[in-house]
């Protein structure tokens, strides 16, 4: 096939070559069949005047200018470029040689004879004469001349010459200015327009030739003989890529001439070359065989094949590579890279023989020595570090190596200790010896390497680590002494100590640490030293860390910035989960002010989640001594010896605290709720009494109220009350307790008196309006939704734009299924207080069940993170059985505001709804939400897991509002419940 490609191509190019010595035809324009032919237009070489208009012109002849020519004249003869017969310039060699003649006798000759009235004379008159330094002088002068005379009229002569031209141009515009007004017009031809202009026609008359058919001429057998014995005689190294460069075999159906008389012994001679090729390969560059004999061809398709671009970018690549490493031979990366080019392109063997040349071209680089080992197998790189070593003997990268190319650990210690003998002053071979030996060769090796290399760091540490506590104290202090500007070695000398249990030289040797380091003008800043203690913490030495802290976290600071700033790096550490850093700065933060409870406070938090409750009693004794005013350290270690059941030190730590504050209502209030708690109402009682003589405030008479409620004794709880009101007229609370204390009493007639009487006083108390329209609505009471409807229109007036007035008068209305006023009413609530995420929550609800998904829509977009909004749509994909989007969106509402009992209830329900569910097998359960079931009673789950996880996380939050959860917490019997 290639024989009759050459042939062909061979054919075409005689008949080109034919074609174009054949002369063109008459007329012929090259380019013009597809409209390339160039035009000129009058703009190109002007218009066509006669002479007689051009500027300056006589109009008289050629000849009345210039003159006959004289006889025998033949113009281009002085240049010399004359016509004629003969020689060169159209004459003989006599007539040449004749003129010369002339020529000679005619030097210097200035008679008539040699003067001619076109061209003058033959030569210049001075032409003999010499050419001085005045004649320079003069012909520079009359050259100024000239230019002087010349530019005085220059200005004239070209302002007459445009002129004139401006007016022949008028009269004879040219085609540009003629067709200028459509040349504008082109801008507004559309691709349209441009795409149905004709195509120029093909004008090359003729006919064509037909294409003749490829002509193939037969291979001789001697040519496929001749590859075959090449392709036996290859090397028996194997590249998989060399898979696709296969030798030619005829495939059936292909049209070949001639007698294929050796074609079966061809095709038995490859199969052989590959099965030899296939078992001989057993060497790679990582040492072990690559090509499976049994799937070799799975591997030839699983190959990616270079395409074009990618083959050309190598070919560039190479041809650049190659110039830079002839140009610059001793250049060493030019020679990785090169070698590197080559092993991308799968020519394994020419890589391997650039990067040995370019070992003998750059024998000192050590990277060019690497790149080699790195491309030759095992073995082979062995021996290439061999030579490389000894090259350079100096270099550490070289030694690593070949320590690493060793199959043993002795082989590799024999290297190394070789290495170390030419670089005795290399850490990283130090290192790397010492990693391969056993604790006891490695002290001795690392006492050697801390000689060698005295300011490594890491050495002395690790030796030190080696030894016994004496002698790495002596080696600890030998290397502060050889370096004396690195805190490492103090911190470990440090860390050391604590670990043997001595406490006090851990203070000692930080603080010796600081003052060297100052000394040595070592410069260290807070951040640094504070990163250094939480080290010290994550390794298991409080110790250490809070000896740091100690003498480290004042550097650098300002007086009046030190509690702030060691305030926000307390935080920091907390956050980073450094409870031991945290608590040392605590503490020193402490020893500066110890006066300041919102320190304490801290420190006490942080005790109360990380420590124990014995740390925590022994932070509040201190706290107290130090802040015997801050009423809440008082409460806050009464109450940590109540929750561990020890009431009489609660109480012990109280009267202390009445000692302190004979008049903080809050400690009065804690005594009493003490007292409480533990059912000794009597004690309570009599707490009490002094607290209303000596801190008479409107808790103290509420709580005294409350008390008398919760054991019965509602007369006396009455006339708490009404002595109270005459202390606190303003009280809706009172008032309210009052209220309801009389229904109680069966006095609704009283009550109402009450009610009105409290809002004469608290007119503006929401709770105190929303208790009376209850007892208005009140049917037994002698109520009716008609008295519970003004009542509420009445407050409005006086409080608008308050959601929980709407929301009351709304459920007033649905109670007395009046849906049409509520509806109406829900419609304004929401035109006065569009943004209540209550009264949406209520609207969602009031809605069908279709509808309460596009309502649900409109309250995201008014009030997106609103809790109850967000229970209402739980509730929604509650009701649609989609559990995983309820539970979702319960968890986002008690996350926006874990303070609110609704949610929590909410969802408490939600999962033992669930687990009932999952108990019982029964999809088919009609969730009922209803306000008047929110909180659940008697169902407890102990299986449920996510109930159990619910209540936990609602304990830990301890939520206090909600119109359900405030209703159900605050009723009598459940005063004493938890959450």
């Amino acid at each position: 096939p290639h024989t009759t490609h050459n042939t062909t191509t061979a054919l075409k190019m005689a008949h080109f070559k034919k074609f174009r010595e054949t002369p063109a035809p008459v007329n012929y324009v090259a380019g013009l069949g597809r409209g390339a032919t160039g035009f000129t237009t009058r703009s190109d070489i002007g218009p066509a005047r006669m002479m007689s208009e051009m500027p300056g012109a006589t109009g008289a002849p050629a000849d009345a200018a210039f003159g006959k020519p004289p006889p025998e004249y033949v113009a281009g003869r002085g240049r010399p470029m004359g016509g004629g017969a003969g020689g060169p310039m159209g004459m003989d060699v006599s007539q040449q040689q004749q003129q010369q003649d002339e020529a000679e006798s005619s030097r210097d000759n200035y008679s008539d004879a040699n003067y001619d009235e076109f061209g003058g004379y033959t030569q210049s008159l001075f032409a003999g004469d010499p050419y001085e330094k005045d004649d320079v002088e003069a012909d520079s002068l009359w050259a100024m001349v000239d230019d002087r005379m010349d530019e005085r009229r220059r200005k004239r002569r070209e302002a007459a010459q445009q002129a004139e031209i401006a007016k022949l141009r008028q009269a004879r515009p040219k085609i540009q200015q003629q067709f200028a007004d459509l040349t504008k017009e082109l801008k507004t031809v559309s691709l349209d327009e441009w795409a149905q202009l004709p195509e120029t026609r093909n004008l090359v008359k003729g006919t064509r030739k037909r294409a003749r058919p490829d002509r193939y001429t037969p291979v001789p057998d001697s040519v496929l003989l001749a590859g075959a014995q090449a392709e036996m005689a290859t090397t028996n190294t194997l590249d998989v890529r060399q898979g696709f460069q296969t030798p030619f075999t005829p495939i059936p159906g292909t049209p070949i001439g001639g007698t294929m008389t050796n074609l079966n012994e061809i095709g038995a001679a490859r199969k052989t070359v590959l099965n030899l090729k296939l078992h001989q390969v057993s060497d790679s560059v990582s040492g072990q065989t690559v090509v499976d004999p049994k799937g070799y061809l799975t591997d030839l398709n699983s190959i990616a094949v270079n395409t074009d671009a990618e083959i050309g970018d190598i070919k560039k690549a190479r041809l650049l590579l190659r110039s830079v490493t002839t140009t610059n031979p001793k250049h060493g990366p030019g020679w990785i890279a090169a070698a590197r080019l080559e092993e991308v392109a799968g020519r394994l063997s020419a890589a391997r023989k650039i990067i040995k040349k370019g070992c003998r071209e750059c024998p000192d680089s050590a990277d060019v020595w690497l790149e080699a080992a790195r491309l030759q197998t095992p073995a082979n790189a062995a021996i290439v570090l061999a030579k490389a070593v000894n090259q350079i003997p100096y270099s550490v990268k070289l030694w690593l190596q070949a320590a690493n190319l060793e199959p043993d650990t002795a082989s590799k210690r024999l290297v190394l200790r070789k290495a170390l003998e030419y670089v005795p002053n290399s850490p990283k071979l130090w290192k790397a010896a010492v990693e391969l030996e056993n604790p006891d060769d490695a002290r001795i090796l690392l006492s050697r390497a801390v000689e060698c290399v005295p300011s490594h760091v890491p050495m002395w540490l690790a030796l030190a680590k080696l030894e016994t506590y004496e002698n790495a104290r002596k080696v600890l202090n030998k290397a502060r002494e050889t370096i004396q500007t690195d805190v490492q070695i103090w911190i470990t000398a440090s860390k050391l100590e604590e670990a043997n249990g001595n406490d006090a030289g851990v203070k000692l040797i930080i603080t010796r640490a600081v003052r060297s380091l100052a000394a040595h003008q070592v410069v260290i800043d807070r951040d640094t030293w504070l990163k250094e203690a939480e080290e010290a913490e994550a390794t298991g030495f409080p110790l250490t860390c809070q000896a740091i802290v100690r003498e480290t976290i004042a550097v650098g600071l300002d007086d009046e910035d030190r509690k702030s700033t060691w305030m926000e790096d307390a935080e920091s550490c907390l956050a980073h989960g450094n409870v031991q850093t945290a608590r040392a700065i605590y503490a020193h933060a402490l020893s500066v002010f110890p006066g300041k409870k919102s320190i304490w406070l801290r420190e006490a938090y942080l005790e109360k989640r990380h420590g124990t409750r014995e740390s925590l009693d022994m932070l509040l004794k201190q706290a107290v001594g130090y802040c015997p005013q801050a009423e809440i350290l008082w409460l806050m270690a009464a109450k940590e010896k109540w929750l561990a059941g020890d009431v009489v030190k609660a109480r012990e730590i109280l009267m202390e605290a009445f000692r302190a504050n004979p008049d903080s209502e809050q400690i009065w209030l804690a005594a009493v709720k003490l007292e409480s708690e533990n059912n000794e109402q009597d004690r309570a009682r009599g707490l009490l009494v002094k607290a209303r003589v000596r801190a008479g405030t409107e808790r103290v008479w509420i709580k005294s109220a409350q008390l008398e409620r919760e054991v019965g004794d509602l007369p006396k709880a009455a006339e708490l009350i009404d002595a109270a009101l005459k202390v606190y007229p303003q009280s809706p609370k009172l008032w309210m307790m009052l209220g309801q204390v009389q229904q109680k009493q069966n006095q609704p007639d009283l009550a109402r008196r009450t009610f009105q009487r409290g809002l004469q006083n608290c007119p503006k108390s929401i709770p105190l309006w929303l208790v009376a329209g209850e007892l208005e609505e009140n049917a037994k009471c002698g109520g009716s939704a008609a008295r519970a409807r003004s009542h509420f229109e009445k407050a409005r007036l006086k409080n608008p734009k308050t959601p929980e007035l709407w929301l009351a008068a709304i459920e007033v209305e649905q109670r007395a299924s009046n849906a049409k006023i509520a509806d109406t009413l829900m419609a304004k609530a929401l035109q006065e207080c569009g943004s209540s995420g209550l009264l949406w929550a209520q609207a969602i609800s009031m809605e069908s069940r279709p509808r309460q998904k596009s309502k649900s829509v409109d309250a995201l977009r008014k009030c997106d993170n609103d809790p109850h909004v967000l229970v209402s749509v739980a509730c929604i994909f509650w009701g649609d059985r989609k559990t995983e989007k309820a539970r979702s969106w319960f968890n986002r509402a008690i996350t926006l505001n874990p303070d609110l009992g609704d949610s929590w209830a909410y969802l408490y329900k939600f999962e033992l709804k669930q687990a009932s569910t999952e108990n019982n097998n029964n999809n088919s359960e009609n969730n009922n939400i209803n306000n008047s079931t929110l909180i659940p009673t008697t169902t407890t789950t102990t299986h449920n897991t996510n109930a159990e996880r619910v209540l936990a996380r609602c304990v830990a939050a301890e939520p206090h509002h909600g119109r359900v959860w405030c209703r159900t917490a605050k009723q009598v019997e459940n005063a004493r419940l938890k959450t």
